[in-house]
């Protein structure tokens, strides 16, 4: 089996100009610092949609790379603790789509599923219907929301196998469980690696099967 593990460097290299990337986390929590970081410092890939909960606070990488000039789109349920993204929503440099933060999750869910979108009564009557399919159902009205995928996804766990194989602990699974299942590249940044065999089958957070790189960090 070919080995998975990489540095932060080369597995980074995956992205290239105009790709879309997800990055799990919820602020700092379960947020994959070192890969962002990595794309910062050794890869110049430009015109990036990034798809992400948030866009960070200023102690945080992805703050860093909204701020860079590289990213032309950005998905994102809140974007309060970075004000760099609001100059570039107000000023059109960037394309910046916000989404109530549980839609957001089931857009990457469904696209990660191969589903065709997912309907949700969750904006209807509100800025956030605005240019959406609405379709009754039952009497009842729901928007579509479209599938969200990716080339890449940086995501965080706490330890992984040899395989690829992840645990992810506590509220750090947020964003980094669904993401993986929705990109075509996932990178894990991980604490820890043991041989395969040492973790449980049951305590898998992801499966090996989805995960193309694995970065230890720490």
């Amino acid at each position: 089996m070919k080995s998975k593990l990489l540095s932060a460097k080369e597995a980074v290299e995956k992205v290239k100009d105009g790709d879309a990337i997800m990055v799990g986390g919820f602020l700092a929590g379960g947020h994959p610092e070192h890969l962002v970081n990595a794309l910062l410092e050794t890869n110049s890939a430009k015109d990036l949609t990034v798809i992400s909960n948030d866009t960070g606070t200023k102690d945080l990488s992805i703050f860093q790379l909204v701020k860079s000039g590289r990213v032309k789109r950005i998905f994102a349920s809140y974007i309060g603790s970075n004000p760099e993204t609001g100059r570039l929503m107000m000023s059109g440099e960037a394309e910046v789509k916000l989404f109530p933060q549980g839609t957001l999750a089931e857009k990457i869910r469904s696209g990660g599923a191969g589903l065709g979108g997912v309907l949700t009564p969750v904006g209807l009557g509100t800025i956030v219907e605005e240019g959406k399919e609405k379709l009754e159902i039952q009497g009842k009205e729901y928007l579509l929301e479209m599938p969200l995928k990716a080339n890449v996804a940086f995501i965080k766990a706490d330890k992984a196998d040899e395989a690829g194989n992840l645990i992810i602990r506590g509220s750090s699974r947020n964003f980094n469980i669904v993401m993986a299942t929705a990109a075509d590249y996932v990178i894990a940044e991980v604490n820890e690696i043991v041989p395969i065999g040492e973790i449980e089958p049951n305590h898998v957070n992801v499966p090996g099967v989805l995960v193309n790189a694995i970065v230890k960090v720490g």
